[in-house]
């Protein structure tokens, strides 16, 4: 936000000068003469980037997480409900928000807001923090004044999304240290433990078996060309990520995550039940059915899973139902295409949204549960083979040179 510098006189003819924060110079101007001083100049000041002071916010103050905006939007659902004004609910929520970064945003929200803006384009210019969808909610509740009922939605929306998130990764937590850890033992066994025993092995100057031979060649081969490894490595994972960011890239990456082993159908359900709880959010609060599916489509965070539903939306612009889009997508299960049926027929298409998302999240629930019993065999068998590589490969070879040296005795 500028900053200008003004120069005024008070009621007693005083001269003052100093520096103020706003959306513009007639912001400035409005302040001052509510506070009964009479503007001479107001010059907006020339932004000084200190690169330090902004890469030290960076690393050290983060975005808001789901807590914070579920927090938020509880607060302000309560201050709504209570008849407090927007500004001074905002003002009041910056000074006590636990996060520096929305504290910054929420005045700068105040601001916009003391220059005549309205709530959703005021939040709206901070994509970052805020998506669509909640900016979409809040332009419905302004609208049908009705604000205290749409953060309330917003919130038990967010608090859904965190439970749905958090279960997620606890379930992923149990093989992610697994997969590491064998990464790692592999990497020490190549790099420290193969070579030892490389140098006993030539002592004896006898012929090694296959396994053995393999295991020695891939150490010499990680010891002599680390760094290059380690290099490739990084090099692959951050064209990856890079690749990610462009649109064929997350459009592709969305597709493939729904087609991993095991997690796969997880990650779809999961994503279909915020797509239809996004939905039947959405259009519970008014939002138009096209303009809804156009923001739910942003906030399922999935660009395959977000090109269909705009598919959806373009069968609909043409006059088609629901039901038959939704068919046509080919994300959807009978059964669920069956309750959006019944919901378009009997004009509770909202309550059948919220039906079929509390049936993928129970199925999201109890695929969760079970996920650790369906990897552990995996883990095993992998731990295993590391075992099987190493007794093949190292021990079965010291065993056959003890025996020789015992009976060569």
């Amino acid at each position: 936000m500028p900053v200008f510098h003004y120069k005024a006189r008070n009621t007693r003819g005083e001269s003052i000068e100093a520096d103020i924060e706003a959306a513009s110079a007639d912001v400035v101007a409005s302040q001052l003469f509510n506070t009964g001083v009479i503007p001479i100049t107001i010059v907006e000041q020339q932004a000084h980037v200190d690169l330090l002071e902004g890469l030290r916010k960076r690393l050290l103050i983060g975005r808001p997480t789901l807590v914070d905006l579920i927090l938020f939007a509880r607060q302000m659902h309560t201050l709504m409900r209570a008849g407090v004004p927007i500004i001074r609910a905002m003002s009041g929520l910056a000074d006590t928000s636990r996060n520096v970064t929305l504290a910054q945003v929420l005045r700068e929200v105040v601001t916009s807001l003391e220059a005549g803006h309205d709530l959703a384009s005021s939040l709206s210019q901070h994509p970052e923090i805020f998506s669509p969808l909640f900016i979409s909610i809040v332009q419905v509740g302004e609208n049908s004044g009705r604000l205290d009922e749409s953060f309330l939605q917003l919130s038990e929306y967010l608090e859904l999304e965190k439970t749905t998130r958090d279960s997620i990764r606890s379930a992923l937590r149990y093989p992610t240290i697994v997969i590491v850890a064998i990464a790692a033992a592999i990497a020490i066994i190549n790099l420290k433990v193969i070579p030892v025993f490389a140098k006993v092995f030539a002592g004896f100057h006898a012929e090694l078996p296959t396994a053995t031979k393999i295991l020695i060649a891939t150490s010499n081969f990680t010891v002599a060309y680390w760094y290059i490894m380690l290099g490739t490595l990084l090099l692959i994972i951050f064209g990856v990520r890079a690749y990610i960011r462009t649109d064929a890239g997350r459009y592709r990456w969305g597709k493939a995550k729904l087609r991993l082993p095991i997690v796969g159908s997880i990650i779809m359900r999961a994503t279909l039940s915020r797509y239809a709880r996004s939905f039947a959010m959405s259009t519970r609060s008014g939002v138009p059915l096209i303009q809804a599916l156009t923001v739910v489509s942003k906030a399922v965070d999935n660009d395959f899973v977000a090109d269909r539903i705009l598919m959806m939306r373009n069968g609909i612009e043409r006059g088609d139902t629901l039901t038959r889009t939704a068919a046509a997508s080919g994300l959807f299960t009978p059964l669920v295409l069956q309750m959006l049926s019944v919901g378009e027929e009997t004009g509770a298409v909202d309550e059948m949204l919220s039906e079929v998302a509390g049936f993928y999240e129970r199925e999201v629930a109890f695929d969760l549960k079970s996920l650790s019993e369906k990897i552990e065999p995996i883990m095993l068998l992998a731990v295993g083979a590391l075992v099987l590589m190493l007794a093949m490969g190292v021990f079965l070879p010291m065993w056959d040179l003890a025996g020789a040296a015992r009976g060569h005795g």
